[in-house]
């Protein structure tokens, strides 16, 4: 695995040099674009407003920050650099909380965090400690061009990181509180049906089916076949809501109704 960032993790003052590696890697089938009769790859062409149809060369690429219409002050990967201090490329953890104060809403991406060689005792020494006291780290840096917000927890015996989104960067939830009266009868189908389909949470347990459905596809008219839909039962929103519950706990726990 590539790294993604070399660095240090720092907790009072003990300083631990470390790299962060990829966790997750995209299960999607990746489609080219291509031109319908040809079967070309369809090709984008990079240009400017006064480049007179010239395409522009990745080197020649650089960021802008707009100040006054149509004027530009240039930032290069350099520049950014300059900027850092050491702090900011250090992950200063501020304070620990309980892993489940956070709410999952503000989990981003995830990283697993590895030691560099000479780290591995204090690197062992925070992780022990994080996990026996069930705690996780709240810390701050600089990654790329922007200050991230970064949650460092230890599960199993590997510590992973997780950047954060800010609160500001959260959007409003988008439906407003409801007063709904709810038949007694009714919450109480409702948690026996929820209580029914508990189960301990296995994530190996669950495949990406539709992937499977692709690639199956795929395979098809490489031969030249026709893509084959089987299909499936329907849901039927027709029912009104108590006998929808009556009807789900019939096939999910017939016992219940025994």
């Amino acid at each position: 695995m590539a790294i993604s960032y070399k660095g240090a993790i720092s907790f009072g003052l003990i300083y631990i040099p470390i790299a962060l590696y990829t966790s997750v890697r995209s299960g999607g089938i990746r489609f080219n674009l291509v031109e319908r009769n040809t079967l070309s790859r369809v090709k984008y062409k990079k240009t400017c407003v006064d480049c007179e149809g010239r395409e522009v060369e990745q080197s020649d690429i650089v960021k802008g920050y707009e100040y006054e219409k149509g004027k530009y002050v240039i930032f290069t990967p350099e520049d950014f650099e300059k900027l850092k201090s050491k702090k900011d490329k250090t992950i200063i953890i501020k304070q620990f909380v309980k892993l489940d104060d956070i709410d999952p809403l503000y989990y981003d991406r995830a990283y697993y965090v590895v030691p560099e060689k000479g780290a591995e005792r204090a690197f062992e020494l925070l992780k022990r400690a994080m996990e026996k006291e069930k705690k996780c780290g709240i810390a701050k840096t600089v990654l790329g061009t922007k200050e991230t917000l970064i949650a460092i927890r230890v599960k199993e015996g590997k510590m992973y990181l997780n950047t954060l989104h800010f609160h500001e960067e959260l959007l409003p939830y988008p439906y407003p509180e409801a007063e709904m009266h709810l038949e007694k009868q009714e919450l109480e189908l409702a948690v026996t049906l929820l209580n029914a389909l508990t189960k301990p949470f296995k994530i190996e347990e669950y495949r990406d089916e539709y992937r499977e459905k692709i690639e199956a596809a795929i395979r098809a008219k490489i031969t030249g076949k026709e893509v084959f839909v089987r299909e499936e039962g329907e849901f039927n929103p027709a029912l009104d809501l108590m006998t929808a519950l009556r009807e789900s706990l019939k096939e999910v726990a017939p016992e219940v109704h025994a």
